[in-house]
């Protein structure tokens, strides 16, 4: 019976070309666009759950109370890993880490930037990245140690085996050995990284990181399986008072809490110092989109299968004539459906094997067609029979209720219902049409809003070079080579980049400040040029200049840091950064230097000429983007460095 039924389903769709093309067609588009859309959200919703020990991996969090405002953050102090692990006993493992910096390594004449950071020994055995030479209890377990990724085992010595034991350079200044190879980080991973080296290590040469009145690494816990989550919150969230019980913290207070980690990529916004919402919010809503359009296809398979009905009217009555049961003829039509839409799937997966490298352009992403998992196959059949036996139900209900007597004398009429009911479906179509429009709409003009929107300094033809190997000694040499390039208009460098000001400490001092009170800056490092580069406008003072030698003992502080000092005239006022005494030379005008979402902070600008890492930042003139970059390479010939030329992405932190 089945056989019957799809032989004269595939008869009819041979037979009506130009129908079947039409709705093969549009089911097919939907198809393709719903399954693109779920891959992302299968994509985001499979983020790190690859770790074995998921379930008790907890990442520490930070609320500060302070001038009436509570901000949350991730951020937190460089010995926080440890100061719990001794203190908790629930904790199996514990790591601080600090994974978004460029380092550049050698090994004999070849020179490479990669991307990677600092972790402490437990790290491996708490992530489940695979090893494939040394073992997770003795990674990283001596100050000189260094976990590097198969790929860059490849690229320096040919293969994990022969990089194990190895000497790698890192900047020109450290050798370090190679006693750990891991995979190279997949894509359901939101931590990114090609190696790893001690973080005690890493201490040694960021000493600003054991000062508790700093954040800037992340902190990781692995809980043992019979602790409670909840208790051990508790236990942990004064820790860095009482660290601090000593010193008057006045209405500046810090609390420590747990978030799952397999959590925070989805859910990481803070409101009001507690975490609400996050990308969790996009997966809901292209979630949404993705069924609207999968509706939209449906809607329009059954109208045109409905609007054909008449042409098959007499089939059917001869069908009811010769005995055919209603029952019977439902299951023949749905069988058309399931046939038809079984066709639109072959179609939407040859339209999602062309568009996939576009949309992973749009997105961002690595999403591959999981042909080879079972999984995919199976949710792919589950999507073809709801679609099937939604797009066909109707149609097959109301062509199986035709009456045989009325239908075979000519005299077959839609009845009111059914004309109301086909009205309503195509309402609800051009409905859903029209909100997946507004709602395009809308988001084109945010995009709009945030590529036009006033950062408070100037952002177009601006690069950023990540400075380390010779660059970070050679910089004065690189700066003046980059200065003579054609289309080069300023040079300056930073510690951090523009969009993305991290590091915060509460270890500021000025004149009249109520000794019971903490407040906390957001700072950096700034070389000579950086207002000019950037076109920052100052209120008052001047920028950090070669003129004055007393300068490395000044900070530039911007209009949100004023407002909270309270000096009615700053310049020369005292002022105080981790116990360096100083005074201000400078006012900024506020400028967006965090997500657009984040109130603008207290900021502190310190000298960093002589500032050991960060970026270069290289503003470009209008129109010479590609004449100026083609004149890196005598730059580069100049320091005998070789690094690594990022577009300046003002996306990074909107």
């Amino acid at each position: 019976m089945i056989k019957n039924y799809l032989k004269i389903a595939w008869r009819n769709l041979i037979k009506n070309k130009a129908h079947s093309f039409i709705n093969i067609a549009g089911l097919s588009v939907g198809l393709a666009c719903s399954f693109l859309i779920l891959l992302w959200v299968q994509n985001e919703l499979d983020m790190n759950s690859f770790h074995k020990n998921g379930k008790n991996l907890y990442q520490v969090y930070e609320r500060q109370y302070y001038d009436n405002k509570i901000n949350g953050q991730y951020y937190t102090p460089g010995l926080l890993a440890t100061e719990i692990k001794r203190r908790v006993p629930e904790v199996a493992y514990s790591t601080n880490a600090d994974l978004d910096e460029w380092h550049t390594f050698k090994v004999a004449d070849k020179i490479i930037s990669m991307e990677g950071g600092a972790a402490d020994s437990s790290f491996f055995n708490m992530f489940s990245y695979p090893l494939l030479q040394g073992t997770a209890q003795n990674a990283l377990k001596d100050p000189l140690d260094i976990a590097i990724s198969e790929k860059m085992a490849v690229a320096f010595f040919g293969s994990p085996q022969q990089a194990m034991g190895k000497t790698i350079r890192l900047d020109d200044r450290k050798d370090l050995m190679v006693t750990t190879v891991f995979e190279n980080v997949g894509i359901n991973s939101s931590i990114k990284f090609d190696y790893l080296i001690n973080w005690q290590s890493y201490l040694l040469d960021n000493p600003w990181a054991k000062d508790w009145d700093n954040n800037s690494p992340l902190t990781y816990l692995q809980l043992r399986t019979d602790a409670d989550p909840v208790a051990v919150d508790r236990k942990i969230r004064y820790i860095e008072h009482d660290l601090n019980k000593n010193e008057k913290q006045g209405s500046f207070t810090q609390e420590l809490g747990l978030q799952r980690f397999d959590e925070v990529y989805l859910h990481s916004t803070f409101v009001n110092g507690k975490i609400d919402g996050g990308r969790i919010e996009y997966v809901r809503l292209f979630s949404i989109v993705a069924v609207f359009i999968l509706l939209i296809a449906c809607i329009n398979f059954m109208n045109l299968t409905t609007a054909r009905s008449v042409k098959r009217a007499k089939e059917i009555g001869v069908r009811k004539v010769v005995g055919a049961v209603r029952g019977a003829l439902i299951k023949q039509f749905i069988s058309e459906s399931l046939l038809l839409t079984a066709v639109a799937v072959i179609f939407s997966l040859l339209i999602m094997a062309a568009l996939l490298p576009y949309f992973n352009q749009i997105t961002q992403k690595q999403i591959d067609l999981p042909f080879a998992q079972p999984v995919f196959w199976s949710k792919l059949l589950l999507i073809t029979v709801i679609t099937g036996f939604i797009s066909g139900s109707y149609p097959a209900l109301y062509l199986s209720s035709f009456n045989p007597v009325k239908v075979l004398k000519g005299a077959l009429k839609l009845d009111t219902g059914t004309t109301l009911f086909r009205k309503g479906l195509v309402v609800f179509q051009f409905v859903l049409s029209v909100v997946l429009i507004i709602g395009t709409i809308i988001v084109s003009k945010q995009v709009n809003y945030i590529q036009s929107i006033n950062l408070g300094y100037d952002r177009d033809n601006l690069v950023y070079i990540p400075m380390h190997g010779n660059l970070v000694t050679s910089y004065e040499v690189f700066k003046n080579e980059a200065l003579k390039i054609p289309g080069v208009r300023s040079v300056t460098r930073m510690s951090g980049s523009p969009t993305d000001i991290t590091p915060s400490t509460v270890g500021v001092n000025w004149e009249g400040k109520d000794p019971n009170t903490k407040v906390s800056f957001s700072d950096a490092a700034i070389g000579y040029d950086f207002m000019s580069t950037l076109k920052l406008k100052m209120i008052a003072g001047r920028d950090f200049s070669k003129d004055f030698g007393t300068d490395s003992a000044g900070y530039i502080i911007n209009e949100t840091a004023l407002k909270r000092i309270g000096y009615a005239n700053p310049i020369g006022k005292p002022f105080t950064l981790w116990g360096n005494k100083g005074t201000i030379i400078g006012v900024v005008k506020d400028f967006h230097f965090n997500s657009l979402h984040q109130q603008i902070k207290p900021l502190v600008l310190q000298y960093g000429e002589k500032w050991d890492g960060g970026n270069v930042l290289v503003s470009i003139k209008a129109g010479k983007t590609k004449e100026a970059l083609g004149g890196y390479g005598g730059a580069c010939k100049a320091t005998e460095s070789k690094f690594f030329v990022q577009l300046h992405l003002l996306e990074r932190g909107i």
